[in-house]
């Protein structure tokens, strides 16, 4: 394990941020996957709001490695750079929620091509957090945010 992993767990806005740097790079990079394993809980889920054509949603729900696997092929084909741009932490003793907004670029110096929110719930224990679950949706007509 590297050392920098474990620090990466011993506070949530760091666990958060380093959750942005795993799956933020350029198109063909590799991305820190181990890293981004050793960040959640072996049982974590996480789960992505999904529009269909006719406006209405749905859920698709992914294990640690569906997810990697599912966005793989994207980020070998295009730039993706997610940045959190406010945070907001609610705790109540081993349990925490991140209300974390972010917005993505293909490029550090590139437009924004996407906002949106991601709800984290974490866990405290055996001397770490850990992610157990992520749910994020996109801003779009009609779901847009406003910072706190």
């Amino acid at each position: 394990m590297n050392p920098q992993w474990w620090q990466d767990t011993q506070d949530i806005p760091t666990i958060v941020r380093a959750i942005y740097e795993c799956i933020s790079g350029p198109a063909r990079a590799p991305r820190d996957w181990a890293r981004f394993r050793f960040l959640q809980h072996p049982q974590a889920r996480s789960l992505r709001t999904v529009v269909e054509p006719d406006g209405g949603t749905r859920s698709v729900v992914f294990s640690v490695d569906s997810y990697i696997e599912d966005v793989t092929p994207y980020f070998a084909a295009n730039g993706f750079f997610e940045v959190e741009i406010d945070q907001r932490v609610e705790r109540f003793g081993q349990v925490a929620h991140v209300w974390s907004h972010y917005e993505a670029r293909e490029s550090p110096e590139s437009p924004v091509i996407k906002r949106g929110a991601n709800s984290i719930q974490l866990c405290f224990e055996h001397g770490r957090w850990w992610v157990f679950s992520t749910i994020w949706d996109n801003e779009r007509d009609g779901v847009v945010f406003d910072l706190w």
